[in-house]
């Protein structure tokens, strides 16, 4: 198959052509929501070729994308969803453009800002695409977007899963659980890092920035405190929680020195740590874009 340079008319038009990833279960993602992305795509000058409901049917991959005549694919859900279709398009010569779709939006406020979906593609018309490759966090479970969140205060995304399945009885259940397990869990520290806690911490996020990966680990002194920062940890708000900054680094290695396996979200999604994990700073292995004007944000 010849490359897009050899391509001159279809590359012309790719851009223009966009299929659209969607995902019910995610925060922003009603029925309304998803008809008003769709319009704005058509008053922008896009063609919406193809909307793909997520996970009920899979994510595309270069080859799809690039057989299709696609020059840019929308993902409008959550941060877990766009972490897979990302992951699913390593190599794609193509744009993913990242709407927000889901509760937090942390990647697309990276890109474009606390903007709303319609008017992010608004910002799109008429005008070329800006792409970028942004900083990113390699792990050995994958790549992290967004970032890395490690310790026994991961056990609060079961509440999430309970809130989200609107159980009340399974919600009481898992905070009852996970306030114990945050208090009495094993902690994890930030290895080679001077002024942490020694005794660790009940959660350790770990941020990609241009100049490498910012580490802050979270504590608290009280049931009601371990409460009070697992609700910040459902909301991904954790500035608001107290904590150490812990420095940025090249590269941060966490441990657990019980030697039991770490609780490990990676871009809001669970993943089976181990009792040490490495996390080094890379950068996005497809283009995203971003409607950021230059000093209004860290989206390289």
């Amino acid at each position: 198959m010849p490359g897009f340079s050899d391509m001159e008319k279809p590359e012309e038009n790719s851009e223009a052509r966009v299929w659209l990833v969607c995902n019910a279960a995610s925060g922003s993602n009603d029925e309304e929501a998803l008809a008003a992305v769709q319009a704005a795509l058509a008053d922008a000058g896009f063609t919406l070729g193809r909307t793909i409901a997520f996970p009920e049917e899979e994510l595309p991959g270069p080859d799809d994308l690039e057989a299709a005549g696609v020059g840019i694919l929308a993902v409008f859900t959550g941060d877990g969803s766009i972490h897979a279709a990302v992951a699913n398009l390593a190599g794609w010569r193509g744009a993913v453009l990242v709407l927000p779709g889901g509760t937090m939006n942390m990647l697309s406020r990276r890109m474009h800002g606390d903007a709303q979906a319609p008017e992010i593609i608004a910002r799109l018309a008429g005008s070329p695409l800006q792409r970028v490759r942004p900083a990113v966090i390699r792990t050995r479970h994958g790549t992290g977007l967004t970032g890395v969140l490690a310790g026994p205060g991961t056990i609060w995304n079961e509440v999430r899963e309970a809130m989200r399945a609107a159980d009340v009885l399974d919600v009481v259940t898992a905070t009852r659980e996970a306030i114990s397990h945050s208090a009495n869990g094993p902690k994890v520290v930030c290895d080679e890092v001077d002024g942490g806690r020694e005794e660790g911490y009940a959660a350790i996020t770990v941020t990609p920035h241009d100049d490498g990966l910012e580490a802050n680990g979270y504590y608290a002194e009280s049931l009601g405190d371990y409460a009070g920062q697992g609700i910040a940890l459902l909301n991904r708000n954790f500035r608001n929680g107290p904590h150490d900054a812990l420095g940025r680094h090249g590269q941060v290695r966490l441990v657990c020195p019980e030697g039991e396996p770490m609780g490990l979200l990676i871009d809001g999604e669970p993943f089976d740590g181990g009792a040490e994990e490495l996390f080094e700073p890379a950068l996005c292995e497809v283009d995203l874009v971003t409607t950021m004007d230059a000093g209004q944000g860290d989206a390289r």
